[in-house]
């Protein structure tokens, strides 16, 4: 089903934009400037929120279906599996670290930077993984029977930044997202 490889793919770019928008709040934060502690904490809370909830959870039933058509993919994608986990946690890590940065405790730089350096290099060597290596593998080896387990077995969520009806929380970052957009590409989507 190209539908679901075409929506990953776009989830794929958003995800990209969210971090480099993270990693130029970093940039700042390691100049000891002013970053916005409340953008970089919602960049990181969505991340971890919808694509650990949602995103990942699907990807890691298409991949299951890859093994059992091909189990050659193995380390791969046990490498992409485990990368889901390791990406979960460092962004479990680095939301109570930026919780605590904003709300003025104190709190080593280095371990502010430590943490936001592993989940950046995790997620886009992630990202460019899935997307050299695996969508495209995914999209002609998996049956629609494939795809149709994938899609029923998680409930869809809505997207609480990129779809029509965006969450409250998230409205700042949407702005930033349009307003950092290249001419001519429309919103944060």
């Amino acid at each position: 089903m190209i539908d679901i490889v075409d929506a990953w793919h776009r989830e794929h770019q958003r995800f990209a934009r969210l971090l480099d928008l993270f990693e130029a709040q970093l940039a700042e934060f390691h100049e000891q400037g002013s970053p916005d502690y409340g953008l970089m904490l919602d960049i990181v809370h969505y991340l971890h929120d919808y694509a650990d909830r949602y995103h990942h959870p699907r990807e890691d039933l298409a991949y299951a279906a890859m093994l059992r058509h091909e189990p050659d993919l193995k380390p791969k994608i046990y490498r992409l599996l485990q990368e889901h986990r390791v990406i979960g946690q460092t962004g479990s890590r680095l939301l109570e670290l930026l919780g605590e940065v904003g709300s003025d405790a104190i709190v080593a730089r280095d371990a502010v930077e430590a943490a936001a350096a592993t989940y950046l290099a995790y997620y886009r060597r992630h990202l460019e993984t899935e997307e050299r290596d695996v969508l495209p593998r995914a999209a002609v080896m998996l049956a629609p029977a494939d795809w149709r387990k994938v899609a029923d077995a998680l409930p869809a969520g809505p997207d609480p930044l990129f779809d029509d009806q965006i969450r409250q929380r998230y409205r700042t970052l949407s702005q930033r997202l349009a307003a950092a957009a290249p001419r001519g590409q429309a919103g944060a989507g």
